[in-house]
């Protein structure tokens, strides 16, 4: 052993390597008893085990397939709500147990004392005397589901992001993203309960009136909502389409090319402008819902002797609660029934022509020569998507507001914002996936040895 530790083996015995390898060190007490079973061993990888998990350079796919089921399923959720509010089913429930509600009335006993605090509801009392249990279990299974469905989002998101980050297995760019959703969902079962209380309080609408949430707090809960759903979308769509990009890094720097024409970068802008347009129109048609005002004017173009109402009805002084009138405007904008549809109106022509003259643009002889593929039938399907807009706002405007041209309606102005979003998507590469195809294509142009 003092023949090892000497060096001398190297003159004694040439075929034992020069430098003697790390990975097994006898101790002294293994060379006293010659057990080689004794003997310490030092792992040439225990400095890699020892040492701190970094985030990855790129996402895998499992993730980008997640994030965009979350998004389905999110999609699913706002179609739903939208059929618990075209139900009144929403004001069912009348307490927010975050936990425990989790579970519906087990006992014919629960049921009577989930009924008699619904008695108590404005809604109960000037619109739903006649109920009897068993129609009040309709509209609370609706809104349980409902707040059910969330819960499993919300689950089936924040645990999975907890795993990822403490496992280092996402990008940090995108833990950041994931902790961002996670909190919205967190702050969207807030604003849902938020909502719903707007329509229990006798105090919180004016004396009268038909019994109903916020129109305010409706649209701060859908506007959530369809944010969540993007985030979800377009995180969920930058990772999978990194993955393909990387998976051939000439085609992507020839798409790169492709997208840096100059002849494109006006319907680039133009696209996010639209973008912009559409969650406006969006919400316009929250407000519209919040307010019933689609249950006003049922024709199309015209409202009723023209095609806007009269100047007198559209600033009526009514809605004003400022002695001076300083707030006449705004409130008439976003609690006047007739002026909030005619806005909604007008919001929803301007985007059914902004996209048409879009389209036109993309046919035009430079822009369709460097337009890819993709995106050509990005705003192809926008077109498409628009035109069944329009025709389901109209029909559920003509036959006064039906629950399933409702629903449809609600659900195709989140597939009209799904089109454009994946059209902008497909029109630009992000800075981050640019330098992973530039650094691949380093990797890929040097020698192999």
């Amino acid at each position: 052993m003092l023949l090892l530790r000497s060096g001398c083996l190297r003159q004694r015995c040439p075929v034992v390597p020069a430098r003697i390898p790390k990975l097994v060190r006898y101790t002294a007490s293994s060379a006293s008893t010659g057990n080689a079973t004794s003997a310490s061993f030092v792992s040439a990888s225990a400095p890699s085990q020892g040492a701190k998990r970094t985030f990855l350079e790129t996402n895998p796919k499992s993730v980008g397939y997640w994030l965009i089921g979350s998004a389905v399923s999110v999609f699913g959720i706002v179609v739903f709500g939208g059929l618990t509010r075209l139900t009144e089913s929403g004001l069912s429930i009348t307490e927010w147990k975050p936990v425990t509600g989790s579970l519906p009335p087990m006992s014919h006993q629960d049921w009577e004392a989930e009924f008699e605090k619904y008695r108590a509801s404005p809604e109960f009392k000037l619109l739903n005397s006649h109920m009897d249990l068993s129609e009040f279990k309709k509209i609370y299974y609706m809104e349980w589901t409902h707040r059910l469905w969330g819960r499993v989002i919300g689950l089936s998101f924040v645990l999975p992001t907890v795993y990822l980050i403490a496992r280092r297995r996402v990008t940090t760019r995108m833990a950041w993203n994931l902790i961002g959703i996670s909190g919205l969902i967190g702050f969207q079962g807030f604003i849902g309960w938020w909502m719903v209380k707007s329509g229990l309080k006798d105090d919180l609408f004016a004396p009268g009136s038909h019994p109903r949430v916020s129109q305010y707090r409706l649209t701060a809960h859908l506007a959530t909502a369809f944010v969540c759903y993007s985030w979800m979308l377009l995180s969920g769509l930058s990772i999978l389409r990194t993955r393909r990009l990387l998976a051939d890094p000439a085609t992507a720097m020839r798409l790169v090319e492709a997208l840096k024409n100059p002849a494109i970068a006006p319907l680039r802008r133009s696209v996010t402008a639209l973008t912009a347009l559409v969650s406006t129109t969006v919400l316009s048609g929250a407000l519209v819902a919040g307010l019933d005002a689609g249950l006003i004017y049922n024709e199309f173009p015209k409202m009723g002797l023209g095609l806007t109402p009269p100047a007198s009805e559209l600033w009526d002084k009514f809605y004003s609660r400022e002695e001076d009138g300083s707030d006449l405007w705004w409130r008439n904008v976003l609690e006047n029934p007739s002026l909030v549809q005619l806005d909604h109106r007008v919001l929803a022509t301007t985007t059914f022509c902004a996209i048409l003259a879009l389209f036109a643009y993309s046919r035009t002889g430079r822009v369709v020569a460097a337009l890819p593929k993709d995106a050509k039938r990005g705003m192809l399907g926008v077109v498409h998507l628009v035109s069944l807009q329009v025709a389901l706002g109209i029909s559920t405007l003509v036959y006064m507001v039906p629950i399933s041209l409702a629903a449809a309606h609600q659900a195709g102005s989140l597939a009209l914002l799904t089109g454009v979003l994946v059209l902008g998507h497909r029109l630009r590469v992000p800075k981050s996936t640019l330098n992973l195809i530039q650094k691949r294509m380093v990797t890929a142009s040097k020698p192999k040895h």
